[in-house]
């Protein structure tokens, strides 16, 4: 018998596509372009305070995006900020997968103490060959930990990576069939709790392969123009989040205030008497 086996399909495909993305991504004829950091603050001081904090990837650092207050974090937070003072906090590093989400930057969001929590990582598991099932576990023992602090999550799904004018013509295909599998992932994890929602980030993607405009000039990362696409289902998914927020501590004002049916001691004197 042969010592070789062989590869399932879906290994084949992710391995090709690592060694494609390998090589698309150390291209000299295309610019490196900086991941930034879109923290601020937005809005009167004066309003409620409202702590927006994001996890996840280069889609929340927005390298080359100028200015960056057409990225679709700050276009987030700017919209919140018409009734609140907004703390919006970045702990996302551009290149980040499910796992260093899970290591790195789940503790560091807690620690920022957050009303609100983002997170949109998966493209970088979806193109560097992560599977599914790992990703799946991993993906969902990070939101486990954030639903379970937090009032409210929201979760970026991912779009179609095929549209990424970087990758050679067949990556593309391998991309888009990567990026539905772990959108898909990310779908069943956030259906698994009830202060979580995901945004549908698919249908805006698909439309980047018809507008060379919505990519960065190195032909990987959305420019401008793509983030303020993405945050037309950003400002949607900020009254969703902002409406579940408010709802949870109208919940927990009402528990606070609740009577538990015993009067203290000397309470129960002067009422005898």
């Amino acid at each position: 018998m042969r010592s070789w086996k062989i590869l399932r399909p879906p290994l084949v495909a992710s391995a090709l596509l690592a060694g494609q993305m390998a090589r698309a991504i150390h291209r000299d004829d295309l610019p490196t372009l900086e991941n930034q950091d879109p923290s601020g603050t937005f809005g009167d001081p004066d309003a409620p305070p409202l702590r927006l904090v994001l996890l996840g990837d280069s889609s929340v650092t927005s390298p080359g995006v100028v200015p960056l207050d057409h990225s679709w974090p700050r276009q987030m937070a700017m919209h919140l900020a018409k009734d609140y003072s907004v703390d919006l906090v970045s702990v996302a590093e551009g290149g980040s997968k499910s796992r260093d989400v899970l290591d790195v930057q789940v503790a560091a969001a807690l620690a920022a103490e957050p009303d609100i929590v983002y997170i949109a990582a998966g493209s970088n598991d979806a193109l560097r060959g992560t599977p599914v099932a790992r990703f799946e576990r991993e993906f969902g023992e990070a939101v486990d930990q954030l639903c379970s602090a937090v009032p409210v999550v929201g979760i970026s799904g991912i779009g179609d990576l095929g549209t990424i004018p970087r990758l050679p013509v067949l990556a593309q295909g391998i991309a888009r069939v990567r990026a539905r599998a772990i959108d898909s992932a990310i779908a069943r994890v956030a259906g698994q709790h009830s202060n979580a929602i995901k945004s549908n980030a698919w249908d805006v993607m698909s439309s980047f392969a018809d507008d060379p405009e919505m990519y960065g000039d190195d032909l990987f990362h959305a420019s401008a123009k793509g983030h303020l696409a993405f945050a037309r289902v950003g400002l949607s998914m900020a009254d969703r989040l902002l409406e579940m927020y408010e709802e949870s501590q109208t919940t927990r004002d009402t528990r606070s205030i609740s009577w538990s049916g015993e009067l203290h001691p000397l309470v129960e004197e002067v009422l005898d008497h």
